[in-house]
């Protein structure tokens, strides 16, 4: 079979061995795979990134000298089944993976692995475990993001996002589209999104954005200002006003304690998608974003990054990072696609072969040209169209 290599960040087409699935596994044909940012990311610091791994105790990340198949954002058809998979799993079932696979009694990240070809390639290798039926006869082109929607659908669960809050998403790349696509479907009252680029935030707004910012003339949190603390002076005399109230009544500790339980005793926040990932980043949220935000990042930032641990003591930020999602949010997501619950056919916007794989990278420099770009092995496509 035909694949995509990469090995000191160029990336070639080459001939493989075809797959053969082991025990559990499914050979699949793959149907599409999406580019992701995280794929962009390891093509150049891959070699940083598995020093991060290998500090974790995994060894066998790509890296720059070790030729790779990239691609763990897939849906395919089965081609063949190894032992012991269940008669679900029939040849030509469309199936969505979480991209895990185990080989050589070890588990490693497809498409991040050179032991583990992901789906820049004609065919794949799938755990039945970890594959799920494509319902509804969903279509290749969108049963294909449930892996970006996944990632997003976690970052949104980790904010504890209620309707009530005040959304702010930093950064519309496909994975910030993707958040606001998300927050849009659960009925968050405001979401904002900025992105200095005209084109990422046309985008935005069609995923459902309320506010739509340009940073670099307006500040996001400036939208919301007037619902949130930003200032120490109003913060120490809420407390002291507060209380000037509060010890006239008798009882008034019970009060507190019920406020306290009910999340009105002290001032909340907006909940902050960071989805930019460079550096600086981290500290422009906690000195910028009003008191008690809760930001969650999402976007992954290469090499050290800095912040001032005081600046976020004195404001109570809650800092959250999140990575990759569960097989059950991996499953949320595909069936929410399916059903119609959320729509993100917005983050599509463009399509290439095999052949197109390098010209794809390139066109994803440009955020005013592209957001997500999937590959068809199918397609003769050489340029994004």
């Amino acid at each position: 079979m035909k694949g995509v290599s990469c090995v000191d960040a160029t990336l070639s087409v080459v001939d493989l061995p075809d797959p053969i699935p082991a025990r559990g596994q499914l050979v699949l044909d793959v149907l599409r795979c999406g580019i992701c940012g995280s794929d962009l990311h390891a093509r150049e610091h891959c070699d940083d990134l598995a020093g991060v791994m290998a500090e974790l105790d995994y060894g066998q990340f790509m890296r720059r000298d070790r030729p790779t198949v990239m691609g763990h954002e897939f849906v395919g058809a089965v081609r063949e089944r190894g032992r012991g998979v269940r008669k679900e799993f029939r040849e030509g079932t469309h199936v969505a993976v979480f991209p895990l696979q185990r080989v050589g009694g070890a588990v490693h990240p497809t498409g991040l692995s050179p032991l583990a070809p992901g789906g820049y390639a004609e065919q794949v290798v799938a755990e039945q475990s970890l594959s799920f039926p494509v319902p509804n006869g969903l279509a290749p082109d969108v049963a294909v993001l449930t892996e970006p929607m996944a990632v997003a659908l976690h970052a949104v669960n980790r904010g504890e996002v209620s309707r009530k809050d005040v959304a702010i998403v930093l950064g519309c790349g496909p994975v910030g589209l993707a958040v606001i696509c998300w927050l849009t479907a659960r009925g968050v009252r405001t979401v904002v999104a900025s992105d200095p680029s005209p084109g990422r935030r046309e985008l935005a707004a069609r995923c459902g954005a309320h506010i739509v910012v340009d940073p670099t003339e307006e500040s996001p949190y400036a939208a919301t200002s007037s619902t949130f603390m930003t200032r120490a002076p109003d913060l120490m005399d809420l407390a002291v006003g507060s209380m000037d109230r509060l010890r006239r009544v008798p009882g008034w500790r019970h009060l507190f304690r019920v406020a306290n339980a009910a999340g009105k005793a002290t001032p909340s926040g907006p909940v902050v998608f960071e989805c930019v990932g460079v550096p600086g980043m981290i500290d422009s949220v906690v000195s910028q974003a009003p008191m008690a935000a809760r930001v969650v990042v999402v976007g992954v930032c290469m090499g050290g990054d800095a912040f001032r641990p005081s600046m976020a003591i004195n404001k109570e930020i809650d800092l959250r990072f999140v990575l990759c999602y569960t097989p059950l949010e991996f499953r949320d997501a595909l069936h929410a696609l399916a059903d119609g619950k959320v729509d993100a056919s917005a983050l599509v916007t463009g399509t290439v072969g095999l052949d197109g794989v390098a010209a794809a990278y390139d066109a994803l420099a440009d955020p005013e040209r592209h957001a997500k770009i999937l590959v068809d092995p199918a397609s003769s496509a050489t340029t994004p169209a």
